[in-house]
């Protein structure tokens, strides 16, 4: 049992049935089995973005069937082709998710790809959100991906085709209006969430 983050071999790959018995504080992800710990608290800015993002989304979903959840929040992706096992996810902790298929829920959270994720990047995560997330969410089928740039206060919006490859729309900033593809009425001034 591993009960410190440091015993971890970072070069190892790793399965689900791993992740639920180590017994450390530290929050991870496990992407396509390899170990990435999440970045130190994130910034007031980022925080603030997640929150302005949340209570959009809170108020477009709360009647609604679908469900919306902010991070620390398990995202069990299966691996491509694979059945779903213990050992087969990738495990993330999108910022927020929004999943209508409600038979993906259960109490470790969802296992499968929710219907929308959004990452609001970092200095210590944009390469991991900008690469490793972008490519599970793909190959998980996630309809609708977004990339928030605090920063520059833009947002870039993936939208999975019918091949199952991301096309990435015309870059968004905060002076734009972002029509979700996956719920064509929902509509976000971006100004909203950058403020």
């Amino acid at each position: 049992m591993i009960t410190k983050f440091e015993d971890l071999d970072l070069t190892q790959q790793y399965s689900y049935a791993d992740y639920l018995t180590w017994q450390f504080q530290e929050r991870l992800e496990l992407i396509k089995g390899y170990v990435y710990k999440m970045s130190p608290a994130p910034a007031r800015k980022h925080q603030q973005i997640v929150w302005n993002v949340s209570g959009i989304f809170w108020e477009k979903f709360k009647k609604g069937p679908c469900k919306v959840y902010q991070a620390p929040f398990d995202v069990r992706l299966p691996k491509k082709g694979a059945i779903s096992d213990k050992q087969t996810f990738t495990v993330v902790q999108p910022d927020l998710c929004v999943i209508c298929d409600l038979e993906k829920l259960d109490d470790r959270g969802c296992v499968g790809a929710p219907d929308l994720v959004v990452e609001i990047l970092s200095p210590g995560n944009t390469k991991k959100e900008m690469k490793q997330k972008f490519d599970a969410y793909q190959e998980a089928g996630v309809k609708e991906y977004w990339l928030v740039q605090p920063d520059d206060r833009n947002v870039f919006q993936y939208v999975l085709n019918e091949e199952g490859i991301y096309i990435g729309l015309h870059p968004l900033t905060d002076e734009d209006t972002l029509i979700s593809r996956v719920f064509p009425d929902f509509e976000i001034e971006l100004a909203a969430i950058f403020d």
